[in-house]
């Protein structure tokens, strides 16, 4: 009896409708997502020191979660590999704080970003086992900043470029597919703008005088429908 039992439940998992069973067969298929995220900005510092004595370090202080929304296209190459471009736009911010070795005194800026992005991604997905199945991830990503602010402690530049992996799974629920995914992404690129023309108060040169270079992150929780 002990041994009927789990087979019993093996077989009837196996038996399992399928909710829409024909969905992974199209060559081409489309969606979209929300989602949340969480953006840093990794800064490396090189103690400079200003003519009066000032040494400042920057760090980013403060995680807020940011809005994510886009569109799907998934094209299929075979049956665990597909290939999605996702236009997406993120709205987020990075919260640095500025502090000086020896006053302890400090400077804050909020780092708004509105990023249009464009991933490309390969997805590599197990096999389907009733109504779920498992995926990772992997892509570039290139994004334009759209809300760059001058005039302040630091620039950033409006090009950035990231790689990206991540996991998630398929849900085949009766009526469309829901896909939950975690990303991480990581950019290749230095976005600190060191040719600072655009400042009118010399005194804010000195912060990027401060940094050798910032490297953004980001951290994206995505919910598809298709």
């Amino acid at each position: 009896m002990l041994f009927v039992l789990p087979f019993a439940t093996l077989v009837a998992q196996e038996r399992k409708l399928q909710n829409k069973p024909y969905i992974d067969y199209r060559r081409l298929h489309y969606g979209f997502f929300v989602g949340l995220h969480m953006q840093d900005l990794e800064i490396a510092n090189n103690g400079f020191i200003t003519e009066n004595g000032e040494q400042w370090y920057a760090d980013v202080s403060a995680y807020s979660p940011g809005f994510s929304v886009g569109v799907l296209a998934d094209l299929r190459i075979n049956g665990h590999l597909s290939l999605r471009a996702i236009p997406s736009l993120h709205f987020g911010d990075k919260k640095v704080v500025f502090r000086e070795r020896n006053s302890k005194a400090t400077e804050r800026q909020q780092i708004k970003s509105t990023y249009l992005s464009l991933p490309l991604e390969a997805k590599i997905a197990a096999e389907r086992f009733n109504n779920y199945r498992p995926y990772v991830l992997t892509g570039i990503n290139p994004m334009i900043d759209l809300t760059v602010k001058k005039q302040k402690p630091l620039l950033v530049k409006k090009f950035d470029c990231m790689l990206e992996v991540g996991l998630g799974c398929d849900f085949y629920l009766p009526f469309f597919k829901l896909n939950p995914e975690l990303k991480f992404c990581f950019s290749i690129l230095d976005v600190l703008e060191k040719n600072r023309k655009d400042l009118l108060d010399d005194n804010y040169l000195k912060f990027t005088q401060s940094v050798d270079k910032a490297v953004a992150k980001m951290i994206v929780l995505s919910f598809y429908f298709e």
